[in-house]
Protein backbone atom coordinates (compact mmCIF):
# COMPACT_ATOMS: atom_id res chain seq x y z
CA UNK A 1 0.00 0.00 0.00
CA UNK A 2 1.39 3.27 -1.04
CA UNK A 3 1.62 6.05 1.58
CA UNK A 4 0.88 9.61 0.47
CA UNK A 5 3.23 12.01 2.12
CA UNK A 6 2.73 15.72 2.16
CA UNK A 7 5.95 17.61 1.84
CA UNK A 8 5.91 21.09 3.40
CA UNK A 9 8.32 23.30 1.53
CA UNK A 10 9.62 26.18 3.58
CA UNK A 11 10.92 29.01 1.44
CA UNK A 12 13.99 30.52 2.92
CA UNK A 13 14.05 34.32 3.12
CA UNK A 14 16.82 36.14 1.35
CA UNK A 15 18.41 38.53 3.90
CA UNK A 16 19.82 40.71 1.14
CA UNK A 17 16.37 41.25 -0.40
CA UNK A 18 14.97 42.15 3.02
CA UNK A 19 17.71 44.75 3.54
CA UNK A 20 17.11 46.25 0.09
CA UNK A 21 13.35 46.47 0.76
CA UNK A 22 13.91 48.04 4.15
CA UNK A 23 16.26 50.62 2.64
CA UNK A 24 13.70 51.47 -0.03
CA UNK A 25 11.07 51.98 2.66
CA UNK A 26 13.40 54.22 4.68
CA UNK A 27 14.29 56.20 1.57
CA UNK A 28 10.62 56.71 0.71
CA UNK A 29 9.81 57.77 4.29
CA UNK A 30 12.77 60.18 4.28
CA UNK A 31 11.59 61.76 1.02
CA UNK A 32 8.09 62.24 2.46
CA UNK A 33 9.57 63.82 5.58
CA UNK A 34 11.67 66.24 3.49
CA UNK A 35 8.65 67.25 1.40
CA UNK A 36 6.59 67.87 4.55
CA UNK A 37 9.44 69.84 6.13
CA UNK A 38 9.93 72.00 3.03
CA UNK A 39 6.16 72.62 2.85
CA UNK A 40 6.15 73.75 6.49
CA UNK A 41 9.16 76.01 5.96
CA UNK A 42 7.46 77.65 2.97
CA UNK A 43 3.80 77.62 3.98
CA UNK A 44 3.98 78.59 7.67
CA UNK A 45 5.83 81.90 7.14
CA UNK A 46 3.42 82.76 4.31
CA UNK A 47 0.44 81.87 6.50
CA UNK A 48 1.58 83.67 9.65
CA UNK A 49 3.75 86.54 8.40
CA UNK A 50 2.71 87.40 4.83
CA UNK A 51 -0.90 86.43 4.14
CA UNK A 52 -3.79 85.06 6.11
CA UNK A 53 -7.45 84.30 5.48
CA UNK A 54 -10.31 86.35 6.86
CA UNK A 55 -14.03 85.59 6.70
CA UNK A 56 -16.35 88.60 6.71
CA UNK A 57 -18.99 88.45 9.44
CA UNK A 58 -21.90 90.85 9.47
CA UNK A 59 -23.13 93.45 7.00
CA UNK A 60 -21.01 96.48 7.92
CA UNK A 61 -19.17 96.42 4.58
CA UNK A 62 -22.18 95.72 2.35
CA UNK A 63 -22.78 96.02 -0.54
CA UNK A 64 -19.08 95.66 -1.43
CA UNK A 65 -18.38 92.79 0.97
CA UNK A 66 -21.05 90.43 2.25
CA UNK A 67 -21.13 88.21 5.32
CA UNK A 68 -19.38 84.94 4.46
CA UNK A 69 -16.98 86.41 1.91
CA UNK A 70 -13.57 84.71 2.15
CA UNK A 71 -10.72 87.20 1.84
CA UNK A 72 -6.94 86.98 1.78
CA UNK A 73 -5.24 89.66 3.90
CA UNK A 74 -1.85 91.04 2.86
CA UNK A 75 0.20 91.44 6.04
CA UNK A 76 3.46 92.55 4.42
CA UNK A 77 2.49 95.79 2.63
CA UNK A 78 2.11 97.87 5.79
CA UNK A 79 5.58 96.87 6.92
CA UNK A 80 6.92 98.57 3.81
CA UNK A 81 4.47 101.47 3.37
CA UNK A 82 1.66 103.25 5.19
CA UNK A 83 -2.06 102.63 4.71
CA UNK A 84 -3.76 104.84 2.15
CA UNK A 85 -7.25 106.29 1.98
CA UNK A 86 -9.66 103.75 0.55
CA UNK A 87 -7.75 100.67 1.70
CA UNK A 88 -9.98 97.94 3.09
CA UNK A 89 -8.21 96.89 6.28
CA UNK A 90 -8.48 94.15 8.87
CA UNK A 91 -7.45 95.18 12.38
CA UNK A 92 -7.61 94.18 16.01
CA UNK A 93 -10.50 96.10 17.54
CA UNK A 94 -8.85 98.69 19.85
CA UNK A 95 -11.47 98.20 22.58
CA UNK A 96 -11.09 94.41 22.56
CA UNK A 97 -8.08 93.09 20.64
CA UNK A 98 -9.45 89.54 20.72
CA UNK A 99 -11.88 90.67 18.01
CA UNK A 100 -11.00 91.53 14.43
CA UNK A 101 -12.89 94.06 12.34
CA UNK A 102 -12.88 94.95 8.67
CA UNK A 103 -13.43 98.58 7.60
CA UNK A 104 -12.24 101.14 5.06
CA UNK A 105 -9.55 103.73 5.79
CA UNK A 106 -11.06 107.22 5.50
CA UNK A 107 -8.84 109.56 7.53
CA UNK A 108 -5.02 109.58 7.61
CA UNK A 109 -2.56 110.84 10.26
CA UNK A 110 -2.47 114.64 10.52
CA UNK A 111 -5.91 115.10 8.99
CA UNK A 112 -9.15 116.21 10.61
CA UNK A 113 -12.21 114.15 9.71
CA UNK A 114 -15.54 115.95 9.97
CA UNK A 115 -18.73 113.93 9.52
CA UNK A 116 -21.58 116.37 9.12
CA UNK A 117 -24.76 116.67 7.06
CA UNK A 118 -24.46 113.13 5.74
CA UNK A 119 -21.05 113.83 4.19
CA UNK A 120 -17.42 113.22 5.13
CA UNK A 121 -15.05 116.19 5.05
CA UNK A 122 -11.27 115.87 5.15
CA UNK A 123 -9.49 118.94 6.51
CA UNK A 124 -5.75 119.38 6.11
CA UNK A 125 -3.60 122.51 6.07
CA UNK A 126 -6.79 124.60 6.21
CA UNK A 127 -8.18 123.02 3.05
CA UNK A 128 -11.58 121.28 3.24
CA UNK A 129 -12.29 118.44 0.83
CA UNK A 130 -15.66 116.67 0.65
CA UNK A 131 -14.88 113.02 0.12
CA UNK A 132 -16.41 111.53 -3.02
CA UNK A 133 -16.91 107.82 -2.36
CA UNK A 134 -17.82 106.23 -5.68
CA UNK A 135 -17.81 102.74 -4.17
CA UNK A 136 -20.95 103.61 -2.15
CA UNK A 137 -24.55 103.70 -3.44
CA UNK A 138 -25.51 107.18 -4.71
CA UNK A 139 -28.23 107.72 -2.10
CA UNK A 140 -26.15 106.56 0.88
CA UNK A 141 -25.40 109.15 3.55
CA UNK A 142 -22.89 108.96 6.38
CA UNK A 143 -25.07 109.44 9.42
CA UNK A 144 -23.89 110.91 12.69
CA UNK A 145 -21.76 113.92 13.57
CA UNK A 146 -18.14 113.77 14.67
CA UNK A 147 -15.06 115.89 14.21
CA UNK A 148 -11.71 114.38 15.11
CA UNK A 149 -8.08 115.26 14.42
CA UNK A 150 -5.82 112.28 13.88
CA UNK A 151 -2.42 112.07 15.52
CA UNK A 152 0.63 110.31 14.12
CA UNK A 153 -0.08 106.66 13.26
CA UNK A 154 -3.83 107.01 13.82
CA UNK A 155 -6.50 106.15 11.26
CA UNK A 156 -10.20 106.90 10.97
CA UNK A 157 -12.17 103.98 9.53
CA UNK A 158 -15.75 103.53 8.36
CA UNK A 159 -17.81 100.59 7.16
CA UNK A 160 -19.25 100.88 3.66
CA UNK A 161 -22.72 100.17 5.04
CA UNK A 162 -22.85 103.47 6.93
CA UNK A 163 -26.28 102.95 8.50
CA UNK A 164 -25.25 99.70 10.19
CA UNK A 165 -21.51 99.97 10.75
CA UNK A 166 -19.92 100.12 14.20
CA UNK A 167 -16.80 102.13 13.39
CA UNK A 168 -14.68 105.20 14.22
CA UNK A 169 -17.82 107.32 14.60
CA UNK A 170 -18.65 105.28 17.71
CA UNK A 171 -15.34 104.23 19.25
CA UNK A 172 -12.60 106.42 17.78
CA UNK A 173 -9.39 105.85 15.89
CA UNK A 174 -7.37 102.77 14.97
CA UNK A 175 -3.70 102.90 16.00
CA UNK A 176 -1.36 101.64 13.28
CA UNK A 177 -0.07 98.94 15.64
CA UNK A 178 -3.52 97.32 15.62
CA UNK A 179 -3.64 96.96 11.83
CA UNK A 180 -3.32 93.33 10.74
CA UNK A 181 -3.17 94.06 7.04
CA UNK A 182 -4.91 95.04 3.85
CA UNK A 183 -7.62 92.92 2.26
CA UNK A 184 -6.32 92.35 -1.26
CA UNK A 185 -8.09 89.30 -2.69
CA UNK A 186 -11.59 87.87 -2.44
CA UNK A 187 -11.54 84.09 -3.01
CA UNK A 188 -15.13 83.20 -2.21
CA UNK A 189 -17.75 83.28 -3.55
CA UNK A 190 -15.93 82.11 -6.68
CA UNK A 191 -18.22 84.16 -8.92
CA UNK A 192 -16.98 87.29 -7.10
CA UNK A 193 -13.26 86.42 -7.12
CA UNK A 194 -11.16 89.53 -7.69
CA UNK A 195 -8.21 91.56 -6.48
CA UNK A 196 -9.58 94.32 -4.24
CA UNK A 197 -8.74 97.70 -5.77
CA UNK A 198 -7.91 100.92 -3.95
CA UNK A 199 -10.46 103.54 -5.08
CA UNK A 200 -9.42 106.90 -6.46
CA UNK A 201 -10.79 110.08 -4.91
Amino acid sequence: MENNQTNNIVEEKDPEKEIVGYKKYLSFAWELFKIALIALVIVLPIRYFLFQPFIVKGESMAPNFESGDYLIVDEISYRLSNPQRGDVVVFDFPKDTSQRFIKRVIGLPGETVNVVGGKVEIIKDGKITILEEKYLPDNLKTIGEIKITLKEKEYFVLGDNRDYSYDSRAWGVVPQKDLVGKAFLRLFPVTELFVIPRPSY
